[in-house]
């Protein structure tokens, strides 16, 4: 099954012809299903602190009992470092 049809479109693209910081996700998302780590890495460097970042989000949501604050600013700004950085070795 070819799951990239479904995939939904980048509008920063679509609109402007210009990558956002989250281009290559649900590709990177998908090659990680696969069992493909590096390629995933390589489509999306970030793919991997996105993840730890949503799931430290779930959590907060599910365990209300402890506060995920610090994790989830902590979590945030290393995210935003790799989504950075890979968009800069992506593009420059």
């Amino acid at each position: 099954m070819d799951l990239e049809k479904y995939m939904m479109p980048c509008l920063s693209k679509t609109l402007f012809g210009v990558e956002c910081l989250g281009c290559g996700f649900q590709r990177g998302f998908l090659l990680l299903l696969q069992g493909d780590f590096g390629g995933a890495f390589n489509m999306y460097p970030a793919i991997f602190t996105t993840l730890l970042f949503l799931g430290i989000l779930g959590l907060n949501l599910i365990d209300k009992n402890r506060s995920y604050k610090k994790i989830i600013i902590g979590s945030a700004i290393l995210n935003a470092v790799f989504m950075i950085a890979g968009y800069y070795f992506k593009h420059y």
